[in-house]
């Protein structure tokens, strides 16, 4: 799933290449894609864009005098550049095309999906903020008046395990599954202790990983093409997808606990004291 260092790193690539120029179709390929009906996508069409902006994960594609194109990518979605499109329309069908732009230039760019659980979604409205996603996200975790104060008073009484609370769009914008794991691995902290239970001096210790962690994620894909953006945050992960992998900190092997739908990596030595965490999948395997 793209987080905010790959969204802020596509919003600086579509400043380059989309602002100041003008959408002359906007083709919905997957309907169940679109998440708005009134304005139509149609109303994008005829208009410059005259900037690209980031909620949290959301990119936004505001347009001149016309409505804003606004993006969520979800788990599976992407957005693939290309310097020019194919002719003709795209037919509708099983692929992983949702939604395509086409500029005035014959260039664009193409929405797409892989897997069957379609979540990728596409909102056409006056106002970002009418994107309940967006009316709802808590603070940016790089904004300048986000600091630690800010910090300490979001985890003030709550009584979720930091893995959750780092995860939560409505308590910090932008941070997913794998740069949470990250972040505690830097914090060298449990994800599975207690947001509430942190000392001031934890507080500060998962603070600065917060702040680190995501900015140097972010001048790393500084300047990387679309195309290259899943590879280049996948370089950079210490923990996250490495089950069965040294620690690049201290050697141990990394290990996992896993979920229904996802997974956390983490390493015992840095982060719970050399102690494995249980993981209820392994556990009824062995039962």
């Amino acid at each position: 799933m793209p987080e905010l260092p790959e969204v802020e790193a596509l919003k600086d690539f579509l400043t380059e290449n989309l602002v100041g120029h003008e959408v002359v179709r906007v083709l919905p390929v997957a309907i169940s894609v679109l998440k708005t009906y009134d304005p139509p996508v149609t109303a994008l069409e005829g208009h410059e864009i005259t900037a690209v902006g980031r909620y949290g994960k959301f990119l936004d594609l505001a347009t001149g005098g016309g409505p804003h194109l606004v993006t969520h990518l979800a788990r599976a979605g992407w957005l693939q550049w290309k310097d020019r499109l194919p002719d003709g329309v795209p037919r509708p069908g099983k692929g992983p095309l949702a939604l395509r732009v086409a500029l005035e230039t014959g260039a664009g760019f193409d929405l797409t999906e892989a897997g069957t659980q379609k979540r990728l979604a596409v909102y056409v409205v006056h106002d970002p903020r009418q994107v309940p996603g967006i009316a709802r996200l808590g603070p940016d975790p790089l904004a300048d008046g986000f600091d630690e104060e800010a910090f300490a008073r979001l985890l003030a009484g709550e009584r979720r395990q930091l893995k959750g609370a780092l995860r939560d769009q409505s308590l910090i914008a932008g941070v997913g599954n794998a740069y949470s794991d990250e972040i505690l691995h830097a914090a060298k902290m449990s994800p599975f202790k207690l947001a509430a239970s942190l000392t001031p001096e934890e507080t500060r210790t998962l603070y600065e990983a917060l702040r680190t962690t995501l900015t140097e994620a972010v001048e790393r894909s500084r300047g990387v093409a679309a195309g290259r953006l899943k590879a280049e945050k996948k370089s950079g992960l210490r923990v996250h997808g490495r089950t069965g992998e040294p620690c690049p900190v201290c050697g141990d092997t990394i290990r996992e606990v896993s979920f229904s739908d996802s997974s956390l990596q983490y390493c015992p030595t840095c982060q719970t004291g050399g102690k494995p965490l249980a993981d209820r999948r392994l556990s009824r395997l062995l039962k």
